[in-house]
Protein backbone atom coordinates (compact mmCIF):
# COMPACT_ATOMS: atom_id res chain seq x y z
CA UNK A 1 0.00 0.00 0.00
CA UNK A 2 1.38 3.51 -0.59
CA UNK A 3 -0.16 6.82 -0.32
CA UNK A 4 -0.31 9.40 -3.25
CA UNK A 5 -0.94 13.00 -2.65
CA UNK A 6 -1.81 15.60 -4.82
CA UNK A 7 -0.09 19.28 -3.93
CA UNK A 8 -1.66 22.61 -5.80
CA UNK A 9 -5.34 21.35 -6.86
CA UNK A 10 -7.09 24.05 -5.18
CA UNK A 11 -6.46 27.45 -6.83
CA UNK A 12 -7.48 29.72 -3.55
CA UNK A 13 -4.96 27.23 -1.61
CA UNK A 14 -2.20 28.20 -3.97
CA UNK A 15 -2.85 31.47 -3.51
CA UNK A 16 -2.36 31.74 0.40
CA UNK A 17 0.49 30.37 -0.20
CA UNK A 18 2.21 31.93 -3.39
CA UNK A 19 2.20 29.14 -5.37
CA UNK A 20 1.83 29.05 -9.06
CA UNK A 21 -1.55 27.36 -10.95
CA UNK A 22 0.31 24.27 -12.01
CA UNK A 23 -0.43 22.74 -15.89
CA UNK A 24 -0.98 19.64 -14.59
CA UNK A 25 -1.65 17.24 -11.41
CA UNK A 26 1.37 17.36 -9.13
CA UNK A 27 1.78 14.50 -7.04
CA UNK A 28 4.36 13.54 -4.32
CA UNK A 29 4.82 10.03 -2.10
CA UNK A 30 3.84 9.25 1.23
CA UNK A 31 4.98 5.79 3.35
CA UNK A 32 3.29 3.60 4.73
CA UNK A 33 4.29 4.98 8.06
CA UNK A 34 2.65 7.71 7.84
CA UNK A 35 -1.00 6.30 7.57
CA UNK A 36 -2.98 6.73 11.18
CA UNK A 37 -6.04 4.68 11.36
CA UNK A 38 -9.12 4.53 13.61
CA UNK A 39 -9.02 7.77 15.02
CA UNK A 40 -5.51 7.38 16.98
CA UNK A 41 -4.25 10.27 18.05
CA UNK A 42 -1.61 12.31 16.09
CA UNK A 43 1.81 12.48 17.88
CA UNK A 44 3.44 16.15 17.47
CA UNK A 45 6.52 15.86 16.37
CA UNK A 46 9.61 17.44 18.16
CA UNK A 47 11.37 18.23 15.24
CA UNK A 48 8.74 21.16 13.83
CA UNK A 49 7.51 24.34 15.81
CA UNK A 50 5.21 25.01 12.24
CA UNK A 51 2.63 22.16 12.18
CA UNK A 52 -0.15 22.98 9.70
CA UNK A 53 -3.41 20.48 8.97
CA UNK A 54 -4.64 20.19 5.47
CA UNK A 55 -7.85 18.65 4.92
CA UNK A 56 -8.63 16.60 1.77
CA UNK A 57 -10.87 13.92 -0.09
CA UNK A 58 -9.17 10.92 -0.32
CA UNK A 59 -9.51 8.18 -2.77
CA UNK A 60 -9.10 4.54 -2.11
CA UNK A 61 -7.82 2.39 -4.98
CA UNK A 62 -9.93 -0.70 -5.89
CA UNK A 63 -7.44 -2.65 -8.92
CA UNK A 64 -4.13 -2.67 -10.35
CA UNK A 65 -3.53 0.05 -13.15
CA UNK A 66 -0.96 1.49 -15.87
CA UNK A 67 -1.53 3.90 -18.19
CA UNK A 68 -5.37 4.60 -17.25
CA UNK A 69 -7.14 6.36 -19.71
CA UNK A 70 -9.30 9.21 -18.51
CA UNK A 71 -12.43 8.11 -19.20
CA UNK A 72 -12.02 4.67 -17.34
CA UNK A 73 -10.21 5.92 -14.06
CA UNK A 74 -13.76 6.00 -12.66
CA UNK A 75 -13.74 2.48 -12.69
CA UNK A 76 -10.56 2.48 -10.29
CA UNK A 77 -11.98 3.61 -7.04
CA UNK A 78 -15.29 2.54 -5.13
CA UNK A 79 -15.09 4.25 -1.92
CA UNK A 80 -13.85 7.76 -0.71
CA UNK A 81 -12.83 8.91 3.00
CA UNK A 82 -11.61 12.27 4.33
CA UNK A 83 -7.58 12.27 5.32
CA UNK A 84 -5.17 15.31 7.03
CA UNK A 85 -2.60 15.83 5.17
CA UNK A 86 0.20 17.28 7.97
CA UNK A 87 2.80 19.46 6.98
CA UNK A 88 5.44 20.80 8.57
CA UNK A 89 5.60 23.95 7.20
CA UNK A 90 8.87 25.21 8.56
CA UNK A 91 10.79 22.46 7.34
CA UNK A 92 9.06 22.67 3.82
CA UNK A 93 10.05 26.05 3.69
CA UNK A 94 13.71 25.58 4.48
CA UNK A 95 13.66 22.76 1.57
CA UNK A 96 11.56 25.26 -0.74
CA UNK A 97 14.81 27.73 -0.24
CA UNK A 98 17.08 25.50 -0.71
CA UNK A 99 15.46 23.73 -4.06
CA UNK A 100 15.34 20.37 -2.11
CA UNK A 101 12.56 18.03 -1.90
CA UNK A 102 9.82 17.74 0.25
CA UNK A 103 10.00 14.55 2.16
CA UNK A 104 10.85 15.60 5.83
CA UNK A 105 8.34 17.76 5.69
CA UNK A 106 5.18 15.60 4.74
CA UNK A 107 6.46 12.58 4.81
CA UNK A 108 6.82 11.45 7.93
CA UNK A 109 5.51 8.98 10.66
CA UNK A 110 1.37 10.01 11.83
CA UNK A 111 1.61 12.16 8.90
CA UNK A 112 -1.44 10.82 7.26
CA UNK A 113 -4.22 10.44 9.53
CA UNK A 114 -7.73 9.00 6.92
CA UNK A 115 -11.09 8.40 7.54
CA UNK A 116 -13.07 4.88 7.32
CA UNK A 117 -14.30 4.72 3.94
CA UNK A 118 -17.93 5.19 2.66
CA UNK A 119 -19.02 4.16 -1.13
CA UNK A 120 -19.30 6.57 -4.13
CA UNK A 121 -22.82 5.65 -4.61
CA UNK A 122 -23.78 7.61 -1.25
CA UNK A 123 -23.08 10.75 -2.51
CA UNK A 124 -25.44 12.81 -5.70
CA UNK A 125 -22.34 14.16 -7.20
CA UNK A 126 -18.84 13.22 -6.43
CA UNK A 127 -17.83 16.86 -8.08
CA UNK A 128 -20.00 18.44 -6.07
CA UNK A 129 -18.97 17.45 -2.54
CA UNK A 130 -18.68 19.60 0.56
CA UNK A 131 -16.06 19.18 3.42
CA UNK A 132 -14.76 20.51 6.51
CA UNK A 133 -12.45 20.55 9.45
CA UNK A 134 -13.44 21.81 13.06
CA UNK A 135 -10.80 22.20 15.71
CA UNK A 136 -12.26 22.52 19.54
CA UNK A 137 -15.40 22.64 17.38
CA UNK A 138 -14.15 25.79 15.20
CA UNK A 139 -14.89 25.56 11.98
CA UNK A 140 -11.45 26.26 10.60
CA UNK A 141 -11.37 25.22 7.21
CA UNK A 142 -14.02 24.16 4.58
CA UNK A 143 -13.99 23.30 0.86
CA UNK A 144 -16.27 21.71 -2.29
CA UNK A 145 -14.72 19.39 -4.61
CA UNK A 146 -16.10 21.28 -7.73
CA UNK A 147 -13.34 23.77 -6.91
CA UNK A 148 -10.10 21.17 -7.62
CA UNK A 149 -8.55 22.58 -10.38
CA UNK A 150 -7.70 18.54 -11.45
CA UNK A 151 -10.13 16.47 -11.49
CA UNK A 152 -10.80 12.71 -10.04
CA UNK A 153 -10.28 11.24 -13.50
CA UNK A 154 -7.48 13.22 -14.30
CA UNK A 155 -5.69 12.76 -11.17
CA UNK A 156 -5.68 8.44 -11.74
CA UNK A 157 -4.50 8.86 -15.43
CA UNK A 158 -1.94 11.71 -14.74
CA UNK A 159 -0.29 9.22 -11.65
CA UNK A 160 -0.93 6.04 -13.80
CA UNK A 161 1.47 7.13 -16.35
CA UNK A 162 4.34 7.24 -13.78
CA UNK A 163 3.24 4.88 -10.85
CA UNK A 164 1.41 1.59 -11.31
CA UNK A 165 -1.76 2.12 -9.08
CA UNK A 166 -2.45 -1.15 -6.73
CA UNK A 167 -5.28 -2.17 -4.49
CA UNK A 168 -5.75 -0.36 -1.42
CA UNK A 169 -3.30 2.61 -2.66
CA UNK A 170 -4.89 5.76 -1.03
CA UNK A 171 -5.30 9.11 -3.15
CA UNK A 172 -5.27 12.24 -1.63
CA UNK A 173 -6.47 14.97 -3.89
CA UNK A 174 -5.62 18.21 -2.47
CA UNK A 175 -6.58 20.78 0.09
CA UNK A 176 -8.28 24.25 -0.92
CA UNK A 177 -7.76 27.42 1.21
CA UNK A 178 -7.72 27.54 5.03
CA UNK A 179 -4.93 25.38 6.38
CA UNK A 180 -3.19 26.21 9.73
CA UNK A 181 -1.40 25.35 12.51
CA UNK A 182 -2.19 22.56 15.29
CA UNK A 183 -1.10 22.23 18.41
CA UNK A 184 -0.61 19.95 21.32
CA UNK A 185 -4.27 19.10 22.68
CA UNK A 186 -6.11 20.71 19.84
CA UNK A 187 -9.37 17.93 19.04
CA UNK A 188 -9.84 17.55 15.32
CA UNK A 189 -12.62 16.27 13.25
CA UNK A 190 -13.41 16.52 9.74
CA UNK A 191 -16.47 15.90 8.04
CA UNK A 192 -17.50 14.76 4.26
CA UNK A 193 -20.97 16.44 4.07
CA UNK A 194 -22.50 16.59 7.02
CA UNK A 195 -20.89 12.91 7.95
CA UNK A 196 -18.63 12.83 10.82
CA UNK A 197 -15.55 11.13 9.52
CA UNK A 198 -12.58 11.38 11.51
CA UNK A 199 -12.01 11.96 15.13
CA UNK A 200 -9.29 12.30 17.22
CA UNK A 201 -6.62 14.65 19.09
CA UNK A 202 -2.83 15.72 18.87
CA UNK A 203 -1.20 14.45 21.49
Amino acid sequence: MKIIAIGLNYAEHNKELNNPVPDEPVFFMKPDTALIKGNKPFFYPDFSKNLHYETEIVLKINRVGKCIPENFAYRYFKEIGIGIDFTARDIQSRCKEKGLPWEAAKAFDGSAPVSHFVSKTDFKDLHDLNFHLTINGVTVQQGNTSNMIFSYDRIIAHVSKYVTIRMGDLIFTGTPAGVGPVKIGDHLQAYLESKLMLDFYVR
